[in-house]
C-alpha cells in the first residue's frame, strides 16, 4: 500500500514548488488530504471523467509563473498553451479547448501583454486548440511579478484508450521523445544571474501529435507522462511507486545535449532532474519498443527519441541508473529547489 507523505513544514518554501519530495509532501500531505476524492486520487496529469452518454473527457489545470516571462525559445504565453495541451495528450486525450486566466501586475506594459497574448494565440493555432474562455485580474504594483497565467483544458478520450501505471509490467521499455533538460537550463541561463554563455533554447512545444502516434500501438502502450518539474527522475520515481516495480535506466542511452551536460556539470545539477516542456515519457510493451521509437522519430519533435531503460520486477520500486562506468546508483526524487520558477 502506498504510504502518503506527511507535511511537516510550518511554512511554504520554494522547494514546495520544485516538483520533488517537498512538492509531493505539500500535494499529498495537504491538498489530497483535504480535497481527496476518487478523481483526484490518481494525481495524474489530467482527470478522466465519464459522461452520462458513455464518453470520457480529460480535464486539467495548471498555473505558470516562469521568470523571466520571455526566454530563449519561448515565453509564458506559449508555455501555458503547450503545457496544458501536453497534460491532456499524455493521458490519451484529443485536446478540445482551453481557458486562460491572467493575473496582471499594475504598471505592466500593454504592448508586452499584447505580444504575449499573440504568442499564446500562435501556440493555440499550432496545436489546433482554441482558447475558448478566460478571465483577467489586475493586482497592485509589486504583487504579481509582472504576469501569472492559469490555464485549464478539456479533451476527448476514445473508448479504447487505457493508460496508467497499473498497466505497466516488468520487461516494458522506457522511451523519451527527445533531449533532456533543455527548458530548465534555458530559463535559468536567461535570468542572467550566472556567468555562463550557452546557446540553448527551451524545448516548449505541444506533444499531442507524438502522443497520437503512440496511441496507434493500442494496448502495447502502457503509460505516458510529460517530465516537467522534477524532470525525468521525478516522473519515473512516481511511476515506480505507483506501479510497484523498479525502473532501470541506461546512462549511455540518455539523450542530453552537450550544452546541457556541460552547464549542469558546472552548476552541480543532474540533467535527470531538470524540467522539460516539449517532451514525453512513454512505457511500452517490449515487443512494441522498436515500433514506438520509429513512430516518435518520424515526427520532427521526436528526432532525438531514445529507448532509455526498462521496467524490472523489483518490489522496492526504485529508479536505478546503470552508469557508463559499469556501476549502478539510485536516482531518488528531487530534494530542494535547484531551479525554481521555471514554468
Amino acid at each position: 500500500m502506498r504510504r502518503r507523505p506527511r507535511l511537516r513544514d510550518e511554512l511554504v518554501t520554494l522547494a514546495h514548488g520544485a516538483g520533488g519530495k517537498a512538492t509531493r509532501a505539500l500535494v499529498e500531505g495537504l491538498f489530497l488530504e483535504e480535497l481527496g476524492n476518487p478523481l483526484l486520487a490518481p494525481l495524474s496529469d489530467s482527470a478522466v471523467l465519464s459522461t452520462n452518454g458513455g464518453g470520457r473527457l480529460a480535464f486539467t489545470t495548471d498555473s505558470y509563473v516562469v521568470k523571466p516571462l520571455v526566454f530563449p525559445g519561448g515565453d509564458i504565453g506559449e508555455l501555458a498553451v503547450n503545457g496544458t495541451v501536453n497534460d491532456l495528450a499524455v493521458v490519451g486525450a484529443h485536446p478540445l479547448a482551453l481557458s486562460a486566466g491572467f493575473v496582471i501586475e499594475e504598471g505592466f506594459p500593454v504592448g508586452e501583454l499584447r505580444r504575449l497574448a499573440a504568442s499564446m494565440a500562435r501556440a493555440a493555432r499550432t496545436a489546433g486548440v482554441p482558447v475558448a474562455a478566460g478571465d483577467t485580474k489586475v493586482v497592485e504594483r509589486g504583487k504579481a511579478d509582472g504576469l501569472y497565467v492559469t490555464t485549464a483544458g478539456v479533451g476527448f478520450v476514445a473508448s479504447d484508450v487505457e493508460l496508467g501505471p497499473e498497466r505497466v509490467r516488468p520487461g516494458d521499455r522506457v522511451l523519451v521523445s527527445g533531449t533532456l533538460g533543455d527548458h530548465g537550463l534555458a530559463v535559468l541561463i536567461a535570468r542572467g544571474e550566472l556567468d555562463l554563455e550557452v546557446d540553448l533554447e527551451s524545448d516548449t512545444a505541444s506533444v499531442h501529435e507524438l502522443a497520437s502516434a503512440l496511441l496507434e500501438l493500442g494496448g502495447a502502450l502502457r503509460f505516458m507522462r510529460d517530465p516537467t518539474r522534477g524532470g525525468l527522475a521525478t516522473t519515473l520515481n512516481e511511476l515506480a511507486e505507483a506501479a510497484g516495480f523498479s525502473v532501470a535506466l541506461d546512462e549511455t542511452a540518455l539523450p542530453v545535449r552537450a550544452e546541457v551536460a556541460g552547464a549542469c556539470e558546472l552548476l552541480g545539477i543532474d540533467p535527470l532532474y531538470v524540467a522539460n516542456e516539449g517532451k514525453l515519457v512513454a512505457i511500452v510493451a517490449p515487443e512494441a519498443a522498436d515500433a514506438a521509437l520509429a513512430a516518435l522519430r518520424a515526427h520532427p519533435l521526436g528526432r532525438d527519441a531514445a529507448i532509455v531503460g526498462e521496467v524490472r520486477d523489483d518490489p522496492d520500486a526504485l529508479v536505478l541508473l546503470e552508469t557508463a562506468l559499469g556501476g549502478t546508483r539510485i536516482v531518488d526524487m528531487l530534494v530542494g529547489d535547484p531551479l525554481p520558477r521555471i514554468c
